[in-house]
Parts: structure tokens; C-alpha cells; sequence
């Protein structure tokens, strides 16, 4: 039965023909994958050192190539730079700022439509995939000159071989990326793993040699990154990025998780003399962000980003040395202008919900004082450094909301002239309603000083600065201000207290009574050692004193009683340690006559 379809003539023929025909088609696909896998190979070297100019080559170990399924795989590929090459074309000024080595056990190309290839010099392929690559990327500060010799585009270089090239999907996954940058005294060496890229949509044509809007001729180049760590040279930082992903079709980077972690404070203080940092990042969007001009010239420019949910704390060194340089480095436009060598432009960036601490131990009691601001919310404008966006705009402004101390509602506004020599700047903000005693965990600790009641109405100040002199007005309306002035155990100073309650301070502005409230005007001298952030808060501080009624004479007056009560004091203490101290030698004495006059007995 199984044989009554063949029973007729016609039929065998017909199936030998056909078993033949395949026999025939099964041996020249044989052949012929035996045979153009080495072309194949040949023919990628061959592109490769035609498109990059001989500055690339590519050895390929085995190529094995399946014409039937459209499917070739490549193993041991080894991308690298002539060496020789590239340093003739640095010494002709035509080397790239860029340099990539490749090298991969399997590439896998599948989809591949070969008689396109054969036949218009059209290399269609669906998809390609490598896994676990392993990537370095070297960055190098060279000039190229625009005046190169070959301009031609890459497919103008290739037009002759191939009339296109699509590739429908790019893979790479679990890829390990070592980046070198040559541009610092030091090579500076980054090492990322657990990155993957997908590139979409490329396509090498007359139609797409300069479009713009295509990266390495992809429509988009997705690049994910996760669990990224790294640790600082004196192994006193910890550095962690949950991770990071970036599509150069919406320009949109996308980083979450960051975290910088230093050491504990007494291992990092004894370690060295620098301020101790603690930054945490829940995300960070960078919108319009230009990663072309980044890759090739490392500069920043980027239309808005946005921080989500930080934290951000400053603890001062205790070990530290007294600086004696001068600190305008520490400015925000003297940083924009030199600190930062890069071409940086930020159109907006926003911090969303942050909190920033201040701790700073005062070792006569031992104790750690704090100032915070949470709930912060702040915009900054126009942050560039760049010649033709000076011109149209030289002002960079930062508007901040927040609470102070988590209570009082605080608002601060900054202008900073990026152009100005004398780099000048200008502030202004107000406190509102706030309990003064809010203030003790700063007061106390730092100032030996502890407010007991007292009620901020507002605090209102408008400054206008240089690197040298801030002038201004400050006013503070307050009610009811009553302090205790404080040993280094805590307890109070009777004498000093009364004093400075009674004849120094105002207990109100305006005065019980009054109408006028008290407004100083403020001419602060900066001293050279003195930072950003410590200049603003003396300027404010200076004019704050006049609005309490503590003028020089009254403040002289109370430094005085301060340091004759510490005196006193201490005097007091070397009596009664001399006065234990005789009690203690007269029971000896007594202790000794005893026992010798126990021992004459006995004898």
C-alpha cells in the first residue's frame, strides 16, 4: 500500500528528479558555504580597513556560513587600532578624539539576504548579535583639522562595494567596557559590566551619509547599564549607580540609584584634611542631551535635567587645618568659568525634594552641631560657560524654596555674573514664622549658646556682592528673645546669662511698644580664607545682630564678661583641685603617722 504512489512511470521520475534536484542543491549550498565563508571573512577585513582610512583592522579565527538559512557565524574577532597609523594621522592632525577595540568569541548574523548581496551589491541583514564582548574605548585630546584630505562620507568610501547596508537589530549583551581617558595628568580608567546595547534601524545609503538625526547611521542606540560601583583612589569614597540608560532617538538620559558613600568620619578625618560629602540621587533625567558632542569633545551641553529625591551632606573636617589660601574657588561662577575645563551648557536644571545638611564639631564640649534644609525645590538657569551664550546672557540665576530646620518656610534667590572680573553676584531671601529655638541643634553645640524662647516673625535680607565686599540691608522681627549661655557640659552661666539678656540683647523688634522696627545695613569685608557659603551666612549674621541690639560695644562687652566668666571659672577649678589636693596629702599624713605609731608599739 505504501507503494501504490509510485506505481506509475511518471511518478519515479518525477521523485528521482526532484531527490536529485535537492542532492544537487545540498552539495552546492555545501560547497559554497565552504567556499564563501572565506570570502566573507576576507571581504569584512577588506571594508574595514577601506571605511576607517587603515586605521582599523579585523582578524576573524573560523566563519562558518549557512547560504540556505541566510545565517553566518563568526568566532575570535578581534577588533584593534593600528598604532602606526594612527600616529601619523595625529602628527597630520587628522586622528580621532576616540579609539575602539573590539573582541568577541561569537557574532552571530541571521536573516541575511544573500542574493541581494550576490547580485546589487545590497547587504540586507535582520539581526546581529554579539555576546559578552569585550569593549575598550580610549579618549585622547586631538584637534582634528577641518581641512582633512578625504572628506568623503563612509558610504562614498564603500559605494563601490556595497550599495547599501540595513540592519534591522544590533545586540550586545552583558558587555565589558574598560574606558581610558588620556585627557588628565593621569590615565583615568572606568570599568563597567552588566551593559547591554540594542541599536535599531541601521541603514548606510545615499540617503542617510549625513543625516543628522541618526546615530552610527542607527535610527536609535539603546545602552543600559546596572549595578555600576567604584571606589576613590584613597579608598575613602564609594560610588554607586543603580543604573543608567541612554536612547540617542529622544537624546534622553536616564540615570537612577546614584549613590556616593564616603567612609565613617573619624577613619576619613584621620585619613585627610578635606570636608567629608555624602550625596544620594534617587534619579536624574538629562532631556535634550547632546551624547554626539559628549562622546567626541567630553562637553556637557544638555537642554534641561532634572534631579528627583536627594540628599546632600557637608561635614566639616575637625582635623582640618585652618586654610589661609584665598577660597573664591569656591564660588559658583568662578567654578563655571575655570574649574570646569569642558564646554558646559545647561539651559534649566531643577532639583526636585531635597535636603542638604551642614555638621560641624566644636571641640571644646565635644559636640556635633547641624544645620538642614529639607523639602528644597530649586531652579537653576542659564549655567555655561560658553563664549556665544555669555554674549546673549552673562546672568546665571538659582531660585530655592525650602524649610529651615524643617520648620520655617525659607526662600533665597542667586544672580551670578559669569563675565565679571570682580565676579560679582547678588541674594536675596526671606524666613518666615519660625520658633528660634529650632535653631539649638546649631546654637548649642557651635555657640555654647541655647535660645530658651523667642519667636521669628521674618527675616528679609537683599545683598549684592563681590569676591571682596557685600553690602546690603538685613531685618529680623522677632518677639520675646531669651538665651542661656552655656558651659561646655551644658550648664548654664548664671552671671553671663543675666548680663546678656538683661543689657545686651533686645527682647523685640520692633520694641514693646514701638513701631520701627530695627534695620541694619550691612558692609562686609570678606576674608580671603573665607568660602561661598560661610561669606553668606556671615553677611546675613552681620547684619541679624544690629536687628537683636548687639552692636560692637554690646558684643565686646559680653566677649568680655565671657572670657572674665571662663577666667573665673577656671580659676575656681585650680582652687578646688589645690584644696582636694591638700586634703589628700593631709590624710597621707595622717594615714603615715598612724602606722608608724602602730609599728613603735608592736616593737
Amino acid at each position: 500500500m505504501s507503494f501504490k504512489l509510485l506505481k506509475h512511470r511518471w511518478q519515479k521520475i518525477t521523485l528521482i528528479a526532484l531527490l536529485a534536484m535537492f542532492g544537487v542543491t545540498i552539495i552546492a549550498a555545501l560547497f559554497a558555504n565552504s567556499y564563501f565563508a572565506p570570502k566573507l571573512a576576507d571581504k569584512i577585513k577588506a571594508e574595514v580597513l577601506k571605511s576607517s582610512d587603515s586605521l582599523y583592522c579585523i582578524n576573524i579565527g573560523n566563519t562558518e556560513l549557512h547560504i540556505l538559512r541566510g545565517t553566518a557565524t563568526l568566532y575570535d574577532i578581534k577588533l584593534s587600532v593600528d598604532t602606526s597609523v594612527y600616529n601619523l594621522k595625529k602628527k597630520q592632525g587628522t586622528a580621532p578624539n576616540s579609539l575602539y577595540q573590539l573582541q568577541v568569541n561569537r557574532l552571530v548574523v541571521s536573516h541575511m539576504q544573500l542574493l541581494k548581496l550576490y547580485l546589487k551589491k545590497e547587504l540586507n541583514i535582520g539581526r546581529i548579535t554579539l555576546n559578552a564582548p569585550e569593549v575598550e574605548i580610549g579618549y585622547h585630546v586631538n584637534q582634528p583639522d577641518t581641512a582633512r584630505k578625504d572628506n568623503r562620507t563612509l558610504w562614498q568610501k564603500i559605494s563601490k562595494s556595497l550599495k547599501l547596508v540595513n540592519v534591522g537589530e544590533i545586540f550586545l549583551n552583558d558587555v565589558k567596557l574598560k574606558y581610558k581617558d588620556y585627557s588628565g595628568p593621569k590615565v583615568a580608567i572606568s570599568k563597567f559590566k552588566q551593559l547591554n546595547l540594542k541599536a535599531t534601524s541601521m541603514l548606510i545609503d545615499s540617503a542617510t551619509q549625513k543625516d543628522t538625526s541618526r546615530f552610527l547611521f542607527c535610527k536609535d542606540i539603546t545602552t543600559e547599564l546596572f549595578n555600576y560601583s567604584s571606589k576613590s583612589a584613597n579608598g575613602l569614597y564609594n560610588f554607586k549607580i543603580k543604573s543608567v540608560k541612554l536612547s540617542t532617538e529622544t537624546s534622553r538620559l536616564i540615570i537612577t540609584g546614584l549613590n556616593l558613600q564616603p567612609a565613617d568620619h573619624v577613619k576619613f578625618f584621620n585619613t585627610v584634611k578635606d570636608d567629608r560629602f555624602t550625596l544620594r540621587i534617587d534619579s536624574a533625567i538629562f532631556n535634550k542631551f547632546d551624547y554626539q558632542n559628549y562622546r567626541e569633545k567630553h562637553d556637557l551641553d544638555v537642554s534641561k535635567i532634572t534631579l528627583y529625591k536627594g540628599f546632600f551632606e557637608v561635614y566639616s573636617n575637625y582635623n582640618g587645618k585652618l586654610q589661609t589660601t584665598d577660597r573664591l574657588v569656591t564660588f559658583p561662577n568662578w567654578a563655571i568659568r575655570h574649574a570646569i575645563k569642558a564646554k558646559l551648557n545647561i539651559d534649566t536644571l531643577d532639583l526636585k525634594n531635597f535636603a542638604v545638611t551642614y555638621k560641624q564639631l566644636n571641640k571644646v564640649p565635644m559636640k556635633t552641631g547641624m544645620i538642614c534644609f529639607n523639602r528644597i525645590n530649586t531652579r537653576f538657569l542659564n549655567l555655561t560657560n560658553k563664549a556665544e551664550k555669555l554674549q546673549k546672557n552673562k546672568i546665571a540665576t538659582a531660585n530655592v524654596s525650602s524649610y529651615f530646620m524643617g520648620k520655617g518656610k525659607f526662600n533665597i534667590s542667586f544672580n551670578f555674573n559669569l563675565t565679571d572680573a570682580a565676579y560679582s553676584y547678588s541674594y536675596k531671601g526671606y524666613l518666615g514664622p519660625i520658633d528660634m529655638a529650632e535653631a539649638n541643634p546649631s546654637l548649642m553645640p557651635l555657640s555654647l549658646v541655647k535660645i530658651t524662647s523667642g519667636r521669628v516673625k521674618s527675616l528679609d535680607f537683599n545683598i549684592h556682592s563681590t569676591q571682596k565686599t557685600s553690602t546690603g540691608t538685613v531685618s529680623l522681627l522677632y518677639n520675646n528673645l531669651q538665651v542661656d549661655v552655656l558651659r561646655k557640659d551644658y550648664t548654664k552661666k548664671s552671671v553671663i546669662t543675666t548680663l546678656a539678656n538683661t543689657f545686651i540683647l533686645k527682647h523685640d523688634n520692633p520694641d514693646d511698644g514701638g513701631n520701627t522696627p530695627r534695620l541694619a545695613k550691612v558692609a562686609f569685608i570678606r576674608p580671603a580664607n573665607f568660602p561661598f557659603f560661610k561669606t553668606v551666612w556671615q553677611t546675613i549674621l552681620a547684619g541679624m545682630k544690629p536687628c537683636a541690639g548687639v552692636g560692637k560695644t554690646q558684643e565686646d562687652k559680653f566677649n568680655k564678661q565671657n572670657a572674665d566668666d571662663a577666667r573665673k571659672e577656671q580659676e575656681d577649678l585650680l582652687k578646688d583641685a589645690k584644696k582636694k589636693k591638700e586634703e589628700e596629702d593631709k590624710k597621707f599624713k595622717e594615714a603615715l603617722k598612724k602606722k608608724n605609731e602602730e609599728e613603735k608599739k608592736k616593737g
